[in-house]
């Protein structure tokens, strides 16, 4: 993660994740040899950890596969925000999917937050989880008018949304939706923990073991570089999946990099979590920590291999962070990369409606932490059986979908299409030949 070279500016702080930094590494051995399961993981995520505690709980062998140590791949470089709040996006997915589809979204997610909260109060986990509202705030006049239509949208699918006029930040806002009752941890102590209870009474995790095909049905056979796992059911919980024919997901999913720094300031961080509305993103949340409380300054996503130097996306959010705080000094910083489906929103369940015993969890968009919460509750459900009725929305075999409209538009020549501009999007349109 270097970038010091003529540049005129030198990276701050120590080239690692807090959270990385702030918990011992694990030290799981690796696959044997042969191993037959009921239910073979790969990615020691926490879509992986938290699907192989719960199918544990349900009395259901596992065993977990990870390439290099659990939770280093992008869960140990998130934000660690529990909520269901993940920009503007409920007014969206009404309109794009139907309130049927956008309430499956928004109870998954708050459903997410209190299964986190769930099992660190009954295995009494200490993860520095704590409840705060979190905020998306109109940083521009523009933004205005969206805010008010998310806290519409929000509210009707029963979620816990309100307008606030302002934000407890330094800064000029334009009104802001407000959601209580949403949740931050310390994301790799809380996943450790899951991983402790998940060893042992025939139950694996396997570390430094790579996954390098799956083959078959009845048992579904694992190859690694370290031996074979055969099990009734097979999920995959990587980054991305090894295995993602047929289903097309190439065509789905992209990737987009994000920037975070580790900040101490002079000033006492408000009660909160923060999200602005428009791009360049700029997301804060506090974290206890040693020496005094940390805060993550996050944003200045752009699409992998698209953006400018790893320094320069850094020196604009120390640059913003500097603009409204009185900082002390910048402890930590890293980068991350997350995988974005192209309708915004993740893929969860069997790759096509044909793949039996073969599941899969991916796509994030930059809130894994509710999201692969559920995606863990939503395949157990399935392996076990049993109905979840998230299942349609994640459904990875899902179409993109396509809004129709009747709509006069005038200028436009018979059989012809052209793009248009309707408020802030561009609209296809097709003039259809009048029947005479």
């Amino acid at each position: 993660m270097t970038d010091r070279v003529n540049t005129g500016y030198n990276l701050p702080g120590r080239a690692e994740s807090y959270w990385l930094a702030t918990t011992p590494d694990s030290n799981y051995p690796v696959l044997p040899g042969d191993v037959r399961v009921d239910v073979a993981i790969i990615g020691g995520g926490i879509v992986g950890i938290t699907s192989a505690f719960l199918l544990k709980q349900a009395g259901v062998s596992v065993a977990l596969i990870e390439a290099d140590r659990i939770i280093k791949g992008v869960t140990g470089y998130t934000t660690a925000k529990i909520t269901s709040q993940h920009g503007l996006i409920y007014n969206r997915l009404i309109s794009e999917l139907g309130r049927d589809q956008a309430k499956q979204y928004a109870d998954s997610n708050q459903a997410a937050i209190e299964k986190i909260e769930y099992i660190v109060r009954s295995w009494d986990i200490s993860c520095d989880f704590a409840h705060k509202p979190a905020y998306v705030y109109a940083g521009s006049e523009d933004s205005a008018q969206d805010i008010l239509d998310e806290v519409r949208a929000a509210r009707s699918l029963g979620l816990p949304a309100s307008f606030e006029d302002s934000v407890p930040l330094p800064i000029e806002t334009y009104g802001s939706v407000r959601f209580n009752h949403q949740a931050q941890f310390h994301p790799r102590k809380y996943l450790c923990a899951l991983a402790r209870e998940i060893e042992g009474n025939g139950c694996y995790i396997f570390e430094k073991t790579r996954a390098l095909g799956i083959e078959g049905g009845e048992p579904v056979v694992l190859k690694t570089d370290r031996g074979t796992v055969r099990a009734d059911n097979i999920i995959q919980a990587t980054h991305f999946p090894i295995v993602d024919n047929p289903g097309g997901l190439s065509d789905k999913l992209s990737q987009s990099m994000s920037y975070a720094l580790g900040v101490r300031i002079e000033e006492k961080f408000p009660d909160g979590m923060f999200i602005n509305a428009e791009k360049p993103a700029r997301s804060l949340r506090s974290q206890p920590a040693e020496g005094g409380e940390l805060v993550l300054v996050v944003g200045d996503g752009h699409p992998t291999g698209h953006g400018n130097p790893t320094h320069e996306h850094c020196r604009h959010l120390e640059a913003w962070a500097r603009s409204i705080y009185s900082v002390r000094s910048i402890d930590y910083y890293w980068l991350t990369e997350d995988v974005m489906p192209d309708d915004g929103i993740p893929l969860i369940g069997r790759l096509t409606p044909d793949s039996g015993h073969s599941y899969l969890a991916t796509g994030f968009r930059k809130w894994g932490m509710t999201t692969g919460t559920a995606a863990a509750m939503i395949l157990t459900d399935m392996i076990l059986g049993r109905d979840n009725p998230w299942t349609e929305v994640y459904d990875p075999s899902r179409s993109k979908q396509v809004s129709i409209v009747q709509e006069d538009i005038s200028g436009v020549e018979p059989n012809q299409g052209v793009l248009i501009e309707k408020g802030k999007d561009k609209v296809a349109v097709y003039s259809l030949a009048s029947a005479g």
